[in-house]
C-alpha cells in the first residue's frame, strides 16, 4: 500500500469518524449529515504560510489536495454507510467483548472509533487488520480522552483473537 493510500485511508477515517459521531450524538441520518459535511478542515496540507501570490506550483498542489480530499470523502462515505448498515451486528460484537463496559456508556468518539474499526476488520480485506487497529488507536488517542487509546485497542485485540477476520493480520 502507497504512503499517498495511506495517507487517503487515515484521512477517511477522520472523515467517518466525525460523521459517525454527528448521526450517534445529534440523531440525524447519514445523508443529512454527509450534506452537512464540510471537508474544508482537510484542503491545508499543514503549511504554515502561503505566498501571497500563487504559483502554478502552489495551484497544481492545492488541486492536488483537492482531489485527495475528494477522493478521501468518497471513502469516508463508503465506510460510513456501510458502519451504519452493520451496525446491529458491530454492536453486538463490541458488546460481547468489552465485559463491564455498555456500549451505551461507553464515549461517544471510542464508541464509533471501535464501530468504525470492527466495520473495517469485517470488511475491508486489502488493509491488514493490524493498520486498522492502529489506526483506530491514532484515532482515540487524537479525539478521546486520555485512557482511550489503551481502551480502544484492548478492546479490537481481543476481537482479533476471538474472531476471524478476512484478510491479513499483519
Amino acid at each position: 500500500m502507497s504512503r499517498k493510500s495511506q495517507g487517503k485511508r487515515h484521512m477517511s477515517r477522520e472523515m467517518a469518524l466525525r460523521m459517525l459521531y454527528q448521526i450517534d450524538l445529534g440523531g440525524a441520518g447519514p445523508e443529512a449529515v454527509f450534506a452537512a459535511f464540510d471537508p474544508a478542515d482537510f484542503l491545508s496540507d499543514g503549511a504554515a504560510t502561503t505566498p501571497a501570490k500563487p504559483t502554478v506550483r502552489t495551484r497544481e498542489q492545492a488541486e492536488e489536495r483537492r482531489l485527495q480530499v475528494q477522493t478521501a470523502l468518497e471513502h469516508a462515505r463508503e465506510l460510513v454507510m456501510g458502519t451504519c448498515a452493520e451496525q446491529d451486528e458491530i454492536d453486538e460484537m463490541i458488546r460481547k467483548q468489552a465485559d463491564n463496559w455498555r456500549l451505551e456508556r461507553m464515549s461517544p468518539v471510542d464508541r464509533n472509533i471501535l464501530r468504525l474499526a470492527v466495520f473495517e476488520m469485517r470488511n475491508e480485506v486489502d488493509v491488514p487488520k493490524l493498520v486498522i487497529v492502529d489506526e483506530a488507536i491514532e484515532l482515540a488517542k487524537k479525539y478521546g480522552s486520555e485512557n482511550s487509546g489503551r481502551f480502544v485497542n484492548g478492546l479490537l485485540d481481543g476481537l482479533l483473537k476471538r474472531h476471524e477476520f478476512p484478510g491479513v493480520l499483519k
